[in-house]
């Protein structure tokens, strides 16, 4: 039986998956790697931070993502944030520069969006670990089966929430969502290859705020610092 160190409102909810032969699998395939001297993104402590930082019942807006970032001291477990030190990728440029044009406020200094995520914005990597320098290299062995449900079990058991898809890959995950009951905002990737295709100017830091407000629920506070 696996029992994993994970905030207990997300165990309850998804206890089932963690009884699953696939989860054993993920565990023992990063055991593994580990026992290789494989350097795993992120720390092990953090593979489940997105969970642990945003409640099961607090959720309030879903941000989901590819695979943790795979350079070093980069990914601590919530999509598109690093830690305060760490030189900004370059989509997270294209998403300082929308972020300034949207809602009108600076450019921060840094994106280590703890601050959002106990706002009840639910950062989601699909793949939850990678291997240092190989982008994807983890995406097998997760097969989105955990991930995949934490979605549908968000979509089939919430209302009324805000669901952020960026680039195709995410956009495949609509399928999972019940789009009677929620919200879904969809756009390109912000990298530089993508950004000009329809990322800048889409406009989702004010819209995902609009929601909310009609919605009477409390706006989010996207100033970093």
């Amino acid at each position: 039986m696996i029992n994993p160190q994970i905030e207990e409102s997300w165990k309850k909810e998804l206890w089932d998956e963690f009884q699953k032969p696939y989860f054993s699998e993920i565990k023992n395939f990063l055991q593994k790697e580990k026992s290789e001297w494989k350097t795993i993104y992120p720390e092990w402590k953090n593979i489940f931070n997105a969970y642990n930082s945003t409640p099961f019942d607090k959720v309030k807006v879903v941000l989901l993502w590819q695979d943790p970032y795979h350079q070093p001291w980069q990914a601590h477990g919530l999509c598109f944030s690093v830690k305060p030190w760490v030189r900004f990728p370059p989509s997270l440029q294209n998403i300082f520069k929308e972020l300034e044009t949207d809602i009108w406020i600076k450019i921060p200094t840094n994106w280590y969006l703890q601050k959002r995520a106990e706002q009840w914005v639910f950062m989601l990597n699909a793949s939850l670990t990678v291997r240092r320098g190989e982008p994807m290299s983890h995406s097998q062995i997760w097969r989105e089966k955990f991930t995949d449900a934490t979605i549908k079990t968000l979509s089939d058991k919430r209302n009324g929430l805000i669901f952020v898809l960026r680039w195709s890959f995410a956009w495949s995950k609509k399928t999972l969502i019940d789009t009677n009951r929620h919200h879904v905002l969809e756009a390109p990737h912000p990298s530089p290859l993508s950004s000009h295709r329809g990322f800048f100017w889409c406009k989702h830091f004010s819209k995902i705020n609009e929601i909310l407000k009609n919605n009477w629920e409390k706006e989010i506070d996207w100033q970093i610092e």
